[in-house]
This record gives C-alpha cells, structure tokens and sequence, in this order.
C-alpha cells in the first residue's frame, strides 16, 4: 500500500464493563497517554479540560527512531458514549501552516464503543494521510521502499494500539 492510498488500521478489544465506563476512560486523554508506547504526555489548549468538537492539546510523542516530538490533536467528532474522533496535526509547522492543518492532517484517529453481552467492544482505528509528515519524509529518502515503509508503520501503529486497548481494559474492568 502507497501513503497517497491512505493505508489504515485498526484493533478491537471486549471489555468486561458497561459503555459508560469504558467511555469515561477513553476520553480521559491524560490517563491515556499512559498506555501509548509513543504519546507520553498531553496538554489542553485554549482553555479546555476534555474532548468535545473543535478542542484542541498538544501530544508530546517520544519514537524509538524519530525520537521526540509534538503534534497538535484537534477533536473532530464526539458523540458521547459511541465515538471519538481527533485528527493529528502538525503543531512545529514543518509540514505547512498549522492554521491551515485540518487540510493537511497527518492522521486521523477514532475510538468507537458497541454495546455487546457482557461489555463493550472497543475498536481504535486511524487512518493516515493525506498531509505530510515524519512518515512522507522517510518514504522520500527511499520512494524504492514505500510500501515496506507504510506496512512497517502499520504494524507499528497496530502494536501501540494493541498496548493501548489493553490498557483501557485493564483500568475499565479494575473499576467495575
């Protein structure tokens, strides 16, 4: 798969607590960053304390070979209980003008609850594209290897989502 195709991927997790709990650990994005191999921590931006549409923090994000970094998250989508949805922005403006980013987001990313016997199935997704970012500029220095990169990157994205459902498990079934 080529980065302009938009390559995803996603991973769900069944978790033995209701929705709502679930829901109150998915949107609390400090505790969150707990889990993630890569996001370490978060910062609210203009005022705001939690996700709802249009909020917006900044992800300080550590990489084993990109080292550090931050990102700016905009909230795109909340539907309380059932959906999450932020788009990954660039908050250092290597990859254009920010104010302009929603166009030229890096990634997309979700959470998405369903209510099923017993619990709640979680699935977290993202989709990358179709601005720039650390991943475009890998693919630039070897275009030969593209797909290679973008199915390591998958794989990569798919193994620190896995560590971050296991996470949100862990904390919603420990409440319950």
């Amino acid at each position: 798969m080529r980065y302009s195709d938009g390559p995803a991927t996603e991973r769900e997790i069944r978790i033995a607590a209701e929705p709502a709990r679930v829901w109150a650990v998915v949107t609390d994005i400090e505790e969150m960053s707990k889990g993630s191999p890569e996001l370490k921590r978060t910062e609210w931006l203009d005022g705001a304390s939690g996700p709802a549409v249009g909020a917006r923090y900044i992800g300080h994000n550590e990489h084993p070979i990109a080292g550090k970094g931050r990102t700016l998250a905009h909230i795109t989508e909340f539907e309380p209980g059932r959906r999450l949805t932020w788009a990954v922005l660039d908050v250092d403006g290597r990859f254009g003008d920010p104010a302009e980013a929603l166009d030229k987001r890096m990634a997309t990313w979700s959470f998405s609850l369903t209510p099923v016997d017993g619990g709640t199935l979680l699935r977290q997704s993202t989709v990358l594209g179709p601005g720039p970012s650390g991943l475009t500029r890998v693919i630039a220095k070897m275009p030969d290897k593209e797909e290679y990169v973008v199915d390591y990157r998958l794989r990569e994205l798919g193994e620190g989502m896995e560590a971050t459902l296991a996470a949100v498990k862990e904390t919603a079934e420990k409440a319950e």
